[in-house]
């Protein structure tokens, strides 16, 4: 019997307030519960839902408001951006920008048309693509790169050589890298005339990193290039040496697209070699994108400070909104994906409310009505809740029905699977919260079972592709990515072990689940410095797997695989050397400036 048929449960719930509040005054009800039959009624139900609950064991007076719960309120940092972006639109015409960037794009495919050789065509499509311009000239590349993928290039040097392996690598090609084995001498070494070739080495580093397990050839490579680039780096000229530092703290493979971008159009204006028109578009692609980008922006923080959620005056949840939106931008900037930038943000925020309500306010009995109600997905639902998560839990399931109101109706299946996904999120979390109360600390592996799901990934990933365009996100797209393929295993994992390692400091500080970081001190008997590295180790060897899974053929669209790899890539500009998401005063306000504040000069 459920609660939601029985009203009368208000009259259970004053009974357990003034039996609290009667202390040891005799008994007021007498023989009331045996011959009221509504009371009964009710009396029954509560139990039978214990029973389902599994609360058996557990004191039903905590279930409700009016025990006093000694919480722990993790006090995380205020939004620093409050209405910065609903107020402050900064204008910039954006007519006279699209009508010049038709015309340079114009110029740019006819350079397409007149290039010759190999290497001057290597060239431009490696320009393009670290400029951010590649999503406009999608054919012209693939039809470079379909004949590039024939081309001889024993006669060629380091730096074509690599080129030629990463511009393959990275748009799904199987090129051999035996290609590298010629650089190696007699012992099986890299060639001591190659450290002094600095272009050819920061060309084999970042073509290194699309290795897979079996490639030691390319591991090698890796340890080769970072060691002699970082002794030459003092000696290079400056823009280059920009460029060298840039990619040793993050490889191209790695890099957020839109974050090097940024970046790499600085370093790009001060090039012997720069090309004007390609420049010229970067600048105004940039510029055009960030007005898109400012108005999605202006459009989620409106949504975020209407919904108003009451559990947000509580001051335990992350308002992180403007970082949400970001994190979802720098997956797909591209404006064909606005509609799953928008889902994907909303979803993350609401996701970060739930983590934060077990995480860090909910008791375990809340936490176990709360999952319930998840998985039951109906607002009469919202009587069993405490009052504090009766907003959110309402709420939630508005915003899902707008999800789906926002889909056509032969999209709209989509959000069957994003409703499953949430439920199974909101069990992850609550197992978490059982291990913590129950200071476990389980192997490995039981703990990667759950906390690669926990993280969030597989639910943000859903929220993504449900917002994309049909072509792309289809049926088969959705049961692929509910097998749970090794992709996305892969993507999680990483996710997973660098987030512990760069917030188990701060998590130490008050009671919390075990990390991945523990787990592995308590199983291997080591310290926490060794097991960082050693799960680091994990991460390097997931990154294989993604590299592997991308040269995988599928019926697929590649998209729908690239997305979860471009997901992965959020590490490095959310976890890497700090949680730039809790503590966002930090490098994550400084690319939101770059990115969503400050234009490109032109």
């Amino acid at each position: 019997m459920e609660l939601v048929d029985t009203p009368s449960i208000k009259v259970l719930e004053d009974v357990v307030v003034d039996r609290q509040v009667a202390g040891f005054d005799p008994n007021f009800w007498d023989d009331y519960f045996i011959t009221n039959k509504k009371s009964q009624m009710a009396l029954q139900a509560f139990q039978n839902h214990i029973q389902v609950m599994e609360l058996v064991d557990t004191p039903s007076l905590k279930v409700f408001e009016d025990v006093v719960v000694d919480r722990q309120v993790a006090g995380f940092d205020p939004s620093f951006w409050g209405d910065y972006f609903i107020t402050n639109q900064k204008s910039q015409s954006e007519a006279w920008m699209n009508e010049r960037a038709e015309e340079l794009k114009n110029e740019v495919r006819s350079m397409f048309q007149n290039v010759t050789g190999i290497l001057q065509t290597m060239n431009l499509i490696d320009i393009i693509q670290l400029l951010g311009l590649d999503y406009h000239f999608m054919e012209e590349i693939a039809k470079a790169l379909d004949h590039l993928k024939d081309v001889d290039m024993s006669k060629y040097g380091l730096y074509e050589v690599a080129l030629h392996f990463r511009l393959l690598r990275q748009k799904g090609f199987n090129i051999s890298s035996d290609v590298f084995k010629k650089y190696k001498d007699k012992e099986g070494k890299f060639m001591e005339e190659l450290k002094d070739d600095a272009k050819g080495l920061l060309s084999l580093y970042n073509a290194a990193y699309f290795g897979t397990k079996k490639e030691t050839i390319l591991d090698e490579a890796i340890s080769f290039t970072k060691d002699n680039l970082t002794s030459l780096l003092k000696d290079l000229n400056p823009p280059f040496a920009k460029l060298v530092s840039l990619t040793l703290k993050t490889p191209i493979q790695r890099s957020m697209k839109r974050i090097f971008t940024r970046s790499y159009i600085s370093i790009y204006q001060d090039e012997p070699t720069l090309n004007e028109t390609i420049f010229e578009l970067a600048k105004l692609d940039f510029n055009m994108l960030q007005c898109l980008h400012q108005k999605e922006l202006k459009k989620i923080c409106a949504w975020w400070k209407n919904l108003n959620l009451d559990i947000m005056h509580l001051n335990f949840i992350r308002d992180r909104v403007v970082e949400c939106y970001c994190w979802s931008m720098v997956i797909r900037h591209e404006p064909s994906c606005s509609r799953a930038r928008l889902i994907s943000t909303k979803l993350l925020m609401l996701i970060t409310v739930l983590d934060d309500t077990y995480d860090s306010y909910s008791t375990l009995e809340e936490s176990r009505l709360l999952t319930d109600a998840i998985q039951r997905w109906n607002p009469n639902e919202v009587d069993q809740l405490p009052e504090y998560l009766r907003d959110f839990f309402l709420k939630m399931l508005n915003i899902f029905q707008e999800f789906e109101n926002e889909l056509a109706p032969e999209e709209k299946f989509r959000i069957l699977y994003l409703k499953e996904e949430w439920k199974i999120q909101s069990q992850s979390y609550f197992k978490e919260c059982q291990w913590r109360d129950d200071n476990y600390v389980p192997k490995l592996e039981e703990h990667m079972r759950v906390s690669i799901i926990s993280v969030g990934f597989v639910l943000f990933y859903c929220g993504f592709l449900s917002g994309m365009e049909g072509a792309v996100a289809t049926k088969d797209a959705f049961e692929w990515f509910a097998s749970f393929p090794k992709i996305i295993e892969a993507c999680a994992t990483i996710i997973r072990i660098t987030n512990d390692i760069t917030s188990m400091e701060r998590e130490q500080k008050g009671v919390h689940v075990a990390s991945t970081v523990d787990c592995y001190m308590k199983e291997y008997g080591t310290s926490k410095d060794v097991a960082c590295e050693n799960l680091l180790g994990f991460v390097e060897d997931a990154w294989k797997t993604i590299n592997e899974e991308l040269l995988t053929e599928t019926r697929l669209s590649r998209e729908v695989i690239e997305l979860s790899f471009h997901s992965a890539q959020t590490t490095e500009f959310v976890y890497k050397h700090v949680d730039a998401f809790t503590e966002p005063n930090t490098t994550m306000k400084e690319n939101i400036f770059s990115l969503f504040v400050h234009p490109i000069p032109i």
